[in-house]
């Protein structure tokens, strides 16, 4: 079966090796650490081999790290040319969202409407702060907004459509980036 790796969800990157038998430590880029021990396998992105496809053996964990130990990996050199890369997972992997919720690559793309039907722009990126996500909305002259997102300026998300509609805080914009 082909994996579309535009249809796969980031959950981590692999930062170092742990040992000498082949374990990998992961920074996870996803609420909860422990999901790691529901998963069977994962695809790594690497950037010599594409996708590389690994089923999962065993799981602990270390701070907030990960430690994957893979199946067939035993020694250090089979798994250390792929540091950097990135932990991806299937839609049907992913933990079930709860109603509001949305996977951030989901709005990426996303168009902005404000609560004055005019279009803003289209997300290009999230920034997670720790308090609330901001988004990054680049507007059609090329400049960039950043809206935070709280209910009082991001009014709805319709993953579905691709649109989010917000509410422009007074200040937000300068006078020359609302034209």
């Amino acid at each position: 079966m082909k994996v579309d790796k535009e249809e796969l969800l980031r959950v981590g990157t692999y930062v170092n090796t742990h040992g000498v038998r082949g374990e990998i430590k992961i920074y996870p880029h996803t609420d909860d650490v422990s999901r790691f021990s529901d998963l069977d396998y994962f695809y790594l992105d690497t950037k010599k081999d594409g996708l590389v496809k690994y089923e999962i053996k065993g799981v602990k964990y270390f701070k907030n790290m990960a430690i994957l130990k893979l199946v067939g990996i035993d020694n250090i050199n089979d798994i250390e040319k792929y540091k950097g890369s990135d932990l991806l997972i299937t839609r049907e992997q992913a933990v079930p969202l709860e109603e509001g919720e949305y996977f951030l690559c989901d709005i990426i793309g996303a168009k902005v409407i404000t609560d004055e039907d005019r279009e803003l722009g289209v997300i290009k990126d999230v920034i997670q702060t720790g308090a609330n996500d901001v988004y990054i909305v680049k507007q059609q002259n090329g400049k960039e907004v950043l809206l935070p997102v709280i209910p009082q300026c991001i009014l709805d998300i319709n993953t579905e459509e691709g649109i989010v509609k917000a509410h422009i805080m007074p200040g937000l914009l300068d006078p020359v980036s609302a034209e």
